[in-house]
């Protein structure tokens, strides 16, 4: 009966200091003018509810007792969530007013103090001015699709009577596509070495950014400092061969007068880390889910493999597609689009105040992290009848494509500007996978949708010729 006594009362004492720990910080953060909100622990806040429960935690758990505008403690910092489309929208496109990226601290040391998401004003433009010269409508035509349609050729060939897990092969796809087009000569040769390392970088970027061993954020750090060293090794060995070489790397180590963004190496390799980090989610996830739906939808599968054969029946057997090609693939497009608004790869985007600041009648402090939740914008009934279907149809009027709340590739002057070459590497992975192949699902994998779209145990398919 003692015992008993002690270990209740221990309970009772534990439960007391939990509460008051609670209660302290929230008195930390009760300052008048602050929207309403929980903040949780010191230090962790609401994080693990926060990525746990995801859309639940927003929807159910928040905006229910809060509204559309309420702070909370997620990531590491104080953060004001807006879930008002008319809010959103005005954040988005209102940068200069006191806005700059906000992205955790644990993306920005992994991704580096260089990358395009952590920086702002002119050193942004000249970043993002040598971003858009790599992958323009002209750079895509000329030199990235050709090495995207050699990529694909190899890539899904002898798929044939195989049961493959497409979650990894679309990964695989994502990844070494993309460093075929940055460092073509020697994306063979680095890639075993590079691939490990940067899927450890990916998982580290949304996590906690505590520094302790067995955590993803130490392991997405060290593998940051692995990647360096094969890039900063590459970029030398090139710098000493003196040879040119047409791929993004070739481009952004040019020191003519031609090249109006010249960068440092330490700028050059968080560039480079961009463009893998940035495509590789949205291409890897993009290019699984449209596998699963078309799966799931044989009509709509129906009207894309005759895209497609259209295609293949005016070309030869060893043509590649070229952009008229690309630039025909309507309905594709339309499924790209419906697939990522559906799956909803892109949750929200994040800025932080350089200074205090009125917003929805609230003032938010210096500092604090503002999170953009686009997701429920995906599923408003007014903007998409029927929201949870499934119906590419929707996006061939090209005005749903450019209305105010089209915000699946982010929005202002933000907005991803590796939109087109994405949706010219999932087009031509569907083209080759759709008119080569027929497949079936293996287990019926459950499928999570938050905080990343994936397959906790892989998403199995037997593909067979078609």
């Amino acid at each position: 009966m003692g015992v008993l006594m002690v270990i209740f009362g221990v309970f009772v004492m534990v439960l007391c200091m939990c509460t008051a720990v609670l209660r302290w910080n929230e008195m930390r953060y009760r300052k008048k003018g602050l929207p309403p909100g929980t903040m949780g622990w010191p230090v962790f806040g609401e994080t693990t509810e926060f990525l746990k429960q995801g859309p639940n935690f927003m929807k159910n758990q928040r905006a229910s007792r809060y509204g559309s505008f309420f702070k909370s403690h997620i990531l590491g910092c104080p953060t004001v969530v807006s879930m008002d489309p008319e809010l959103n929208r005005y954040i988005l496109m209102n940068e200069a007013k006191g806005l700059v990226p906000g992205y955790p601290q644990s993306m920005l040391d992994i991704l580096g103090k260089c990358n395009i998401a952590a920086v702002h004003g002119s050193t942004h433009k000249q970043m993002r001015g040598a971003l858009l010269a790599l992958i323009s409508p002209t750079m895509i035509r000329q030199q990235l699709l050709p090495k995207i349609d050699e990529f694909m050729r190899a890539f899904l060939s002898n798929w044939d009577n195989q049961v493959i897990n497409i979650q990894d092969r679309t990964k695989e796809m994502a990844f070494l596509s993309s460093l075929k087009q940055i460092a073509s000569a020697e994306s063979s040769s680095v890639a075993q070495q590079f691939m490990p390392e940067f899927f450890k970088l990916v998982l580290g970027t949304l996590s906690l950014p505590i520094d302790l061993p067995g955590t993803n954020y130490r392991r997405g750090f060290q593998a940051r400092q692995n990647i360096l060293k094969i890039l900063g090794q590459l970029i030398e060995k090139r710098r000493d061969s003196e040879e040119s070489h047409k791929d993004m790397l070739g481009y952004l180590m040019r020191n003519d007068d031609n090249n109006r963004h010249k960068l440092s190496d330490d700028e050059i390799i968080d560039q480079i880390i961009t463009i893998l980090y940035s495509g590789y989610e949205t291409v890897s996830t993009t290019s699984m889910m449209a596998v699963k739906y078309l799966h799931d939808h044989p009509t709509v599968l129906e009207e894309l493999r005759k895209e497609h054969m259209g295609i293949r029946e005016r070309k030869r057997a060893d043509e590649p597609i070229e952009w008229n090609d690309l630039k025909s693939m309507r309905f594709t497009r339309a499924v790209i689009f419906e697939t990522s608004r559906l799956a909803t790869i892109v949750n929200g985007v994040l800025r932080k105040t350089t200074k205090d600041m009125e917003l929805n009648g609230y003032v938010i402090p210096k500092g604090w992290r503002i999170y953009v939740y686009t997701r429920e914008i995906n599923y408003d009934p007014f903007l998409y009848p029927d929201p949870l279907a499934f119906n590419p149809w929707r996006w061939m009027d090209k005005g749903l494509e450019s209305q105010n709340y089209f915000l699946i590739f982010g929005g202002g002057t933000r907005q991803c500007p590796g939109k087109e070459l994405g949706i010219a590497e999932i087009s031509t992975f569907l083209h080759y996978f759709v008119t080569r192949y027929r497949w079936e699902e293996v287990g019926g994998e459950k499928l999570m949708k938050f905080p990343r779209v994936e397959a906790p145990n892989g998403l199995h398919i037997r593909v067979s010729s078609y």
